[in-house]
C-alpha cells in the first residue's frame, strides 16, 4: 500500500464533484509539509445529511425485518445452539464450565434469557429438542445476536461514508449485508458469530474514523473526536477479542495500520518532535494495548463471579483453581507424611484426578482388581502408606498389623524421604498397590504394564507391592518439601522396584466395564508430566493437634485468569477431530460447501451464503491483488502510477480492507483444527467493503469519461446489482429461515454437487404442507405390559421417554392423499399377546408398563377398500436411498490418533442410505462443545 496521502474525496452529500472545465488550467494543490494526506475531508459520520441518515435507517429497518422475520422458527434447538443455550443454563445456574471461547457473548446470551424469565432448567442437550413444551424463552435469546446483526447494516454504511463513499455506494454496501445468506442465518440463532461480526465491524468503523482525523494532520491530533475514535477503537478490539479470539486478527490488523501511521509520523520531522511522536506512542499503546486488556480480564472477571459453583468443567482447572470453588474448598491438613498415614494421591497433568480403586476386576489380563483414576472425591482414593517393613516394639520385635504404625511413639523417625521404599495399602478393599508384567487392559504396548489392587485381608503383601519414592525437585516446593514428603508441597513419582516403572496415567479411558475412568498403568520410560503425583489429603492419628497444617494456595484473580487461558489454548489446539460438516479455508471465498444446521418436519436449515456477494466480494479482492501487482512492477519499470492522488487513495484505502481480509482469512490455513464455513464471516465483512469501495473508486472517483460526471449511472449499478442480490437472497431464503419448501425448486438452485443439503427432505408441492398443517401426523403407541423381573426392554428408552417415534422410518407416501389419522393404545404382554381391558385392569399394580412407538399405514384403493401390502411394498416406505450428493467430513482436517476406527464407512458399503442419512444429520460444531471431563 501505498502512503495514505488522499485526492479529493466526493462530497459528504454523495452528490457529484466538480469537474474542471475543458481548457481550463487545472489548479494542482501541493503536497503539505506535514503528515496531512492531501485533499482529506472531514468525514465525520456525526455530521452526514440528514438524507444519508434517512437512506441509512431504511435499510436497517429493512435489516430488522429481515433478521427478525420468523425468528420463532424453528421451535427447538438448532446446531450451536446445543452448546451456547446449555453455556446460558450454566451461568444462570452458576456452574463452572470450559470453553474455548472467551465468555463475553455467552453471557450476554445467558443475561437475555434470565432478563426473559429463564431459570435454567432446559439443558439444550441436542439438535431438534422442542423449546414450547418447557417454555424455553428462546425467541429473547435469540433476539441479541439478532440485534446485532441488525446493527453491523447501520455500521457498514457508516464505515463506508468515513471514507468518502457516496451514498448509494453506502446504501448498497448495507443492503449486502442485509441479503447475505449466511449472516442472516448466524444472526437468527443462539450463536456467537454475529456477535462476533458485529463487533469487528464496529472496530473498523472507530479506526476508520480515527484514520480519518489523523490524516487531517496536527489541526486534528489530539482533539476530542480524535480521542474519541482512538478509545472506541480500542474498546472494539476489547469487546471483539472477548467474544472470540478470532479478535486477535482484528487487533493484528488495527496494529499493523497503526505501525504505517507511526512511521509516517516519524518521517515528519518538522512538525513532529520526538516529544511529540512520544506523545502519538503513548496515546495509541494506551488505548490500543491497555484498554482493549483491561476490557478482556474484566470480562473474565465477571465470569468467575457468575460461576462460583462446581461443574462438570472445574476438572480441567488445577486443584488451587478448583479450591476457589464453592463447597471446593478443603480443611487445612497437616504437611507432613510419614509411614502410616492416610492420604489422598493426585496426578498432576491430566486434571488432576486421584488415584483410586473399587471391587472391580479387570476382565482381562491378571484379573486382578481395577486401579484408575477418578475425577471426584470418594472414600475409594484413601491408601494407607506402609514402610517395606513392619516397625518394631521396644523389644524390637516385629510389629504386625495395618494400624501398628498408628502406635509409633517418635513419627518424625518415620517421615517418608526422597528415596523411600513404601508399600499403598487400599482401605476400602484391603489390597495393596500392585505391578507386574502383563500387558494393560487398553494400552496394550510392551512400554506399559499392568497395575492392580492384589492381595487380602491379613495377607504380607509380595515385592511386587513395593514402589520407591522420587521427590522432583524442581517441580515441589523449596526447603523440606524437596526432602521428605509434604502435603501439597511435594511431587514425586512412583518407580516400581522389580521392574523399573513408573506410576503412570494419561488421557485413556477405561470401557464401561471401569465405569469409563481414566487409565493408569506403570510405564517403562514415562514422561515426567503424565508419572508425577502429589498427596492432596494426609490424616495421621499419631501427629499432634498443633501438627504443621497447609492448604491449596489461593491463586487470585491473575493466577485463575492465566491458567484458563493456557486451559482454552491447549483445549482449543486439540480440536483436530474430523467432523461431518467441516470444510477448509481454501473452500470458502467460493462458497464450496455449507453447513447442516437442522433438519425436521421437511423443512431444513443450511448455512450457505449468498453466491452473487461471496463470488462478487472474492473478485473485488482478487482484482485490488491484480492491480496492485502490476503496479508494483510498473513501479519497478519507473512509471508515475503513484504520483496520481486517485490511483494512490484508491491503493491505501481498498488496500486497507484488503488487508483486513487477508488477517481474518489467511490465519486459518496455519491451523490443523477442525475449521467451518462461518470462520469466514469476518473476512466476508472486509471483502465487502472492499468490493463496494472498488465500485465507489470505478464509479465516482477515477476519471471515467461519462462516468464519473454521471451519479445516475452510480445509482443505476447499485439498484441493478441490489436487484440481483436480493433474488438469489430469496431463492436460498428457505434454508435460512427453515421455510417450506419444494423438492423441484431445491434441486434447481442447486448449482454444485457439493452444496449438500438434501432436496428429499422437502416435500413436492406447497399443498402438501398445508395438508400436513392441517392434519399433524401423530404418533400411535402401544403399551408393552411384562413382568417386572423380566420386562423386555423398550427398542429405545431415551427415545420412549421423550415421545419420539422409534423403529421403522416416518411412512410419508408422496403423491398419496392422507385421508385420516388415528391414535390407539394397545396394551400387549412380553410375547405380544394382545391384552383387554380386563386383564389389563387386572395387572394393575403387579407389572411394570413400558412404552413403545409405531406409526402404522393403512392404503385404500378409489373405492375405500383396503389394500393389504407389506411396508416393503409401500413407496418411500423404507429408509430413504443413498444420497448422491454427501461429501461426508473433510479430509485435510487432522484426525485424532485413536479416531480410525469411528471413521463411517463409505457410501456404497452402508445398508439402505443408513450412513448417509447420519452423516448428513445436523451435528454440533465440536468448537463449541463445552470441555467436559
Amino acid at each position: 500500500m501505498g502512503k495514505p496521502n488522499t485526492a479529493q474525496p466526493p462530497s459528504a452529500k454523495g452528490g457529484p464533484r466538480a469537474i474542471p472545465k475543458q481548457n481550463a488550467p487545472v489548479q494542482v494543490k501541493k503536497s503539505h509539509d506535514d503528515f496531512t494526506s492531501d485533499g482529506v475531508e472531514d468525514n465525520d459520520v456525526f455530521l452526514l445529511p440528514v438524507s444519508d441518515y434517512q437512506v441509512m435507517l431504511l435499510v436497517t429497518v429493512i435489516g430488522a425485518i429481515v433478521r427478525l422475520f420468523r425468528i420463532y422458527q424453528p421451535t427447538s434447538v438448532v446446531f450451536d445452539e446445543v452448546h451456547f443455550g446449555g453455556f446460558a443454563t450454566k451461568y444462570i445456574k452458576g456452574r463452572f464450565f470450559m470453553d474455548v471461547h472467551p465468555p463475553l457473548a455467552k453471557m450476554l446470551i445467558a443475561l437475555s434469557g434470565w432478563l426473559a424469565g429463564f431459570n435454567g432448567d432446559f439443558d439444550f442437550k441436542e439438535i431438534g429438542k422442542d423449546y414450547l413444551e418447557p417454555a424455553v424463552p428462546y425467541v429473547s435469546m435469540r433476539l441479541f445476536p439478532a440485534i446485532c446483526g441488525i446493527m453491523l447494516v447501520p455500521i457498514t454504511f457508516l464505515t463506508l461514508k468515513a471514507v468518502g463513499c457516496r451514498t448509494a455506494t453506502a446504501a448498497m454496501g448495507a443492503s449486502l449485508i442485509v441479503f447475505e445468506n449466511g449472516l442472516l442465518t448466524q444472526a437468527r440463532l443462539i450463536l456467537l458469530d454475529s456477535p462476533l461480526v458485529v463487533a469487528t465491524a464496529f472496530t473498523a468503523l472507530a479506526f476508520t474514523s480515527f484514520t480519518n482525523q489523523h490524516e487531517q494532520g496536527p489541526s486534528k491530533a489530539f482533539d476530542i473526536s480524535w480521542w474519541f475514535w482512538l478509545v472506541m477503537t480500542g474498546l472494539g478490539l476489547g469487546i471483539t477479542v472477548s467474544i472470540k479470539w478470532v479478535g486477535l486478527f482484528t487487533i493484528a490488523w488495527v496494529g499493523s495500520l497503526t505501525l504505517v501511521q507511526l512511521w509516517v509520523l516519524l518521517g515528519d520531522t518538522k512538525t513532529v518532535t520526538i516529544r511529540l511522536f512520544a506523545k502519538h506512542f503513548m496515546a495509541r499503546a494506551f488505548c490500543l494495548i491497555i484498554i482493549p486488556i483491561s476490557f478482556y480480564m474484566a470480562m473474565f472477571a465477571i465470569h468467575f463471579v457468575c460461576l462460583s459453583n462446581p461443574g462438570d468443567g472445574d476438572g480441567f482447572m488445577s486443584s488451587e483453581f478448583q479450591a476457589t470453588l464453592n463447597n471446593k474448598g478443603m480443611q487445612d491438613v497437616p504437611a507432613d507424611v510419614a509411614f502410616g498415614s492416610r492420604v489422598s494421591i493426585r496426578h498432576v497433568n491430566t486434571q488432576g484426578g486421584y488415584l483410586h480403586s473399587h471391587p472391580l476386576m479387570y476382565p482381562t489380563g491378571s484379573q486382578q482388581q481395577q486401579i484408575t483414576l477418578y475425577p471426584h472425591k470418594d472414600e475409594n482414593n484413601i491408601w494407607l502408606m506402609e514402610n517395606q517393613t513392619q516397625p518394631l516394639d521396644v523389644n524390637g520385635v516385629e510389629m504386625n498389623g495395618t494400624h501398628v504404625w498408628d502406635r509409633v511413639l517418635n513419627i518424625t523417625e518415620n517421615y517418608i524421604t526422597d528415596g523411600s521404599v513404601i508399600r499403598l495399602y487400599h482401605l476400602p478393599t484391603h489390597r495393596r498397590l500392585h505391578s507386574h508384567d502383563v500387558r494393560p487392559p487398553v494400552s496394550e504396548q510392551e512400554w506399559q504394564n499392568e497395575v492392580s489392587a492384589y492381595g487380602y485381608e491379613g495377607f504380607a503383601g509380595d515385592a511386587n507391592d513395593l514402589f520407591r519414592v522420587e521427590i522432583v525437585k524442581k517441580q515441589s516446593a523449596s526447603g523440606s518439601a524437596r526432602e521428605r514428603l509434604r502435603t501439597l508441597q511435594s511431587k514425586f513419582r512412583l518407580v516400581h522396584i522389580m521392574t523399573g516403572c513408573v506410576l503412570f496415567s494419561h488421557k485413556v479411558k477405561l470401557p464401561e466395564w471401569a465405569s469409563e475412568q481414566q487409565e493408569v498403568t506403570c510405564a517403562k520410560g514415562g514422561t515426567i508430566p503424565n508419572s508425577l503425583w502429589y498427596i492432596e489429603s494426609n490424616i495421621h492419628p499419631a501427629l499432634p493437634m498443633d501438627a504443621e497444617k497447609v492448604n491449596y494456595v489461593n491463586p487470585g484473580f491473575l493466577g485463575k485468569f492465566w491458567e484458563l487461558q493456557k486451559v482454552m489454548w491447549k483445549t482449543n489446539a486439540g480440536l483436530v477431530e474430523s467432523h461431518a460438516w467441516d470444510s477448509r479455508p481454501e473452500s470458502w471465498p467460493i462458497l464450496r460447501r455449507g453447513i447442516n444446521f437442522w433438519g425436521k418436519n421437511n423443512r431444513q436449515i443450511y448455512l450457505i451464503g449468498n453466491p452473487i456477494i461471496w463470488w462478487s466480494s472474492t473478485l473485488a479482492v482478487v482484482f485490488y491483488v491484480l492491480v496492485k501487482g502490476i503496479a508494483v512492477l510498473r513501479w519497478q519499470r519507473s512509471y508515475n502510477d503513484y504520483t496520481n492522488t486517485t490511483f494512490k487513495r484508491f491503493d491505501y484505502e481498498v488496500g486497507t480492507w484488503v488487508l483486513g481480509w487477508f488477517f481474518h482469512y489467511f490465519p486459518f490455513f496455519l491451523m490443523g483444527r477442525q475449521l467451518f464455513l462461518h470462520h469466514y464471516f469476518p473476512a466476508l465483512f472486509f471483502a465487502v467493503l472492499a468490493l463496494c469501495q472498488t465500485y465507489d473508486f470505478a464509479t465516482a472517483r477515477f476519471p471515467i469519461p461519462g462516468v464519473r460526471e454521471n451519479p445516475i449511472i452510480n445509482k443505476a449499478g447499485v439498484v441493478a446489482f441490489l436487484a440481483i442480490s436480493a433474488a438469489v437472497f430469496a431463492l436460498y431464503s428457505p434454508l435460512s429461515y427453515g421455510n417450506a419448501w419444494t423438492k423441484s425448486e431445491c434441486q434447481r438452485t442447486k448449482l454444485f454437487d457439493t452444496w449438500d443439503w438434501d432436496c428429499n427432505t422437502f416435500l413436492e408441492s406447497y399443498d402438501a404442507y398445508t395438508e400436513i398443517s392441517s392434519n399433524p401426523i401423530p404418533s400411535s403407541p402401544a403399551a408393552v405390559v411384562s413382568d417386572q423381573k423380566d420386562a423386555p426392554v423398550a427398542a429405545n428408552d431415551k427415545e420412549s421417554a421423550n415421545g419420539v417415534i422409534s423403529g421403522a422410518p416416518k411412512f410419508e407416501p408422496q403423491g398419496q392423499k392422507v385421508l385420516a389419522r388415528e391414535e390407539k393404545i394397545e396394551y400387549r404382554d412380553q410375547d405380544g399377546n394382545l391384552l383387554n381391558e380386563e386383564q389389563v385392569k387386572a395387572l394393575e399394580g403387579k407389572v411394570e408398563f413400558k412404552t413403545r412407538y409405531e406409526t402404522r399405514t393403512r392404503v385404500i384403493d378409489a373405492d375405500g377398500n383396503e389394500v393389504l401390502m407389506s411396508p416393503e411394498e409401500l413407496p418411500g416406505a423404507g429408509v430413504a436411498p443413498p444420497h448422491p450428493d454427501v461429501e461426508g467430513a473433510n479430509k485435510e482436517t487432522k484426525k485424532a490418533a485413536n479416531q480410525d476406527s469411528d471413521i463411517p464407512k463409505e457410501a456404497s458399503s452402508s445398508k439402505d442410505g443408513e450412513k448417509e442419512a447420519e452423516r448428513l444429520a445436523p451435528k454440533p460444531a465440536s468448537e463449541g462443545n463445552e470441555a467436559t471431563v
